[in-house]
């Protein structure tokens, strides 16, 4: 069993900066692939980063690519994505989760993470 807990939502002038946290029970993390999705109301959730167990490799949605940074601190069972130039289009609930596999290029589909978390809320508004 996996837990995870997501931190560090709020609300940011567009073009401003966000650094999401997502900690998990255990050393879990460390054995996994971390990814973190979004859903805004009424969309779909859609992925948005993932980076694979020992950080070597990390993917991203064309949406936030260039602005967006995932990055994971072993020693504190910690995964972050950091966000920058935030746009409203930004704006959703953000989840992590994580896999046992590093899926590659199908990384973004939500069916293959087994644990999630309940979500931090994520509002990019003047």
């Amino acid at each position: 069993q996996v837990q995870l807990v997501e931190s560090g939502g709020g609300v940011v002038q567009p073009g401003g900066s966000l650094k999401l946290s997502c900690e998990a029970s255990g050393d879990a993390l460390n054995f996994m692939s971390i990814a973190w999705f979004r859903q805004a109301p009424g969309k779909e959730r859609e992925g948005v980063a993932c980076i694979n167990a020992y950080g070597g490799s990390a993917l991203y949605a064309d949406s936030v690519k260039g602005r967006s940074t995932i990055s994971r601190d072993a020693a504190k069972n910690t995964v972050y994505l950091q966000m920058n130039s935030l746009k409203p289009e930004d704006t959703a609930v953000y989840y992590c989760a994580t896999a046992y596999n590093w899926y590659g290029n199908r990384w973004s589909s939500a069916s293959l993470y087994n644990w999630w978390g309940q979500g931090t809320q994520v509002t990019v508004a003047s």
